[in-house]
């Protein structure tokens, strides 16, 4: 039976030349969903600095099982989000003021080194992308939608830092953004603060265009700096 199925898809179904490039199946995963919902949960302060993670309450609340949550933890504890405390379980990593003004000079420094290798080697086609990305985090900043908005926020600083070309640098930086995830999200929490940082986003993504190196190296050194403003009596 199994013959005669195999046989009847070959005769529909022309097979693939041998060099053919295979595109893989994407699909979401119950780890990857996981991940990005208490990722969220940081991120919105649903789950609160310090706060410990009882495994079996959010499992149910989630309705997954304790081992792809406890898969997931591990994850956010590699980025920096989540403390796994031999005998105590995991918690949600709490962060000084100290902590997140020396994080954030060292992301300034490194993102104003970025932003003058990537005037200098970004491809149109990839200034393009991140004007995408700009026009649509403007869609979310005008619907207020604040989480979507703030995802978008993070994948402009991404790609224009992997714009650069150095793997070194966006490998560094990434690190400590994804700790700083949280932080950088109640920078927006008043309207003041918030049309702040989308005017810092217009002067980036205008001297990316523009190629001018310096320029968009000092934007986004100006935009961190200013981050400190807008978080600091929150911490």
């Amino acid at each position: 039976m199994l013959n005669t199925e195999a046989n009847v898809l070959n005769h529909l179904e022309p097979a693939a030349p041998a060099d053919a490039e295979v595109a893989p199946i994407e699909r979401p995963t119950l780890h990857n969903t996981v991940v990005t919902r208490l990722r969220d949960m940081i991120t919105e302060g649903q789950l609160a600095p310090g706060t410990r993670i009882h495994e079996g309450q959010l499992g149910k609340q989630l309705g997954v099982s304790r081992t792809p949550l406890r898969e997931a933890l591990k994850v956010l504890a590699s980025e920096g989000l989540v403390d796994l405390v031999p005998s105590r379980g995991a918690q949600v990593r709490s962060l000084t003021p100290k902590n997140v003004k020396d994080m954030l000079t060292v992301l300034a420094a490194l993102e104003e080194l970025a932003g003058r290798l990537a005037c200098e080697n970004a491809t149109d086609a990839g200034i393009a992308e991140i004007r995408r990305l700009h026009d649509e985090m403007l869609e979310f900043y005008r619907a207020r939608d604040l989480l979507r908005y703030f995802k978008h926020n993070q994948q402009i600083h991404s790609a224009m830092i992997a714009l650069s070309g150095n793997e070194s640098l966006v490998l560094m930086q990434g690190m400590l953004q994804a700790q700083m995830k949280r932080i950088r999200f109640i920078g927006n929490r008043s309207e003041e603060s918030w049309a702040g940082a989308v005017a810092d986003h217009e002067e980036m993504i205008g001297a990316l265009e523009a190629r001018a190196g310096e320029r968009l190296a000092r934007a986004l050194a100006d935009h961190l700096f200013r981050t400190w403003d807008r978080v600091q009596d929150a911490l």
